[in-house]
């Protein structure tokens, strides 16, 4: 075998390892939101809310839907639940909000049947709620 043959397995070994796990994490996802909105006859999306790694370790992230608390997300935690469709609002807000910061809310329009991915970081001082196409796993938020 020469060097290129040896470069391109190595290649596509590594995006195999990256790529495989995305799409198990996507697809049972996906088969638990069928499987739920199956059996209580509900509608529902899958929705994941996380924190960027430098979130802040003394800080937590308060979560709101529909002006509803739904979590607190301390630090290496997530929220992770199922929604129902149609269109929502979702507030986050750092706790302790000593510097009495304003929360930061984003609409979604909730899909049957969809996985909607958030990530909660900071942009100079001010909190942000962005879609991400990206899932860090960590624990569940109680």
């Amino acid at each position: 075998m020469n060097r290129n043959s040896i470069a391109r397995i190595f290649i596509l070994a590594s995006v195999c390892t990256i790529a495989v796990p995305a799409a198990e994490i996507q697809a049972s996802s996906r088969v638990a939101t069928a499987s739920v909105a199956a059996a209580t006859g509900h509608p529902s999306a899958r929705l994941i809310v996380q924190r960027t790694p430098n979130f802040g370790a003394d800080l937590v992230v308060r979560l709101s839907i529909d002006g509803r608390k739904v979590a607190d997300i301390p630090r290496n935690q997530h929220y992770g639940d199922f929604v129902s469709k149609g269109r929502h609002v979702l507030t986050v807000l750092a706790l302790p909000n000593t510097p009495s910061r304003r929360p930061t809310s984003i609409s979604m329009t909730v899909r049957s049947g969809h996985l909607y991915i958030f990530t909660v970081g900071w942009e100079a001082d001010r909190i942000f709620l962005r879609p991400s196409t990206y899932y860090s796993p960590t624990t569940r938020a109680n």
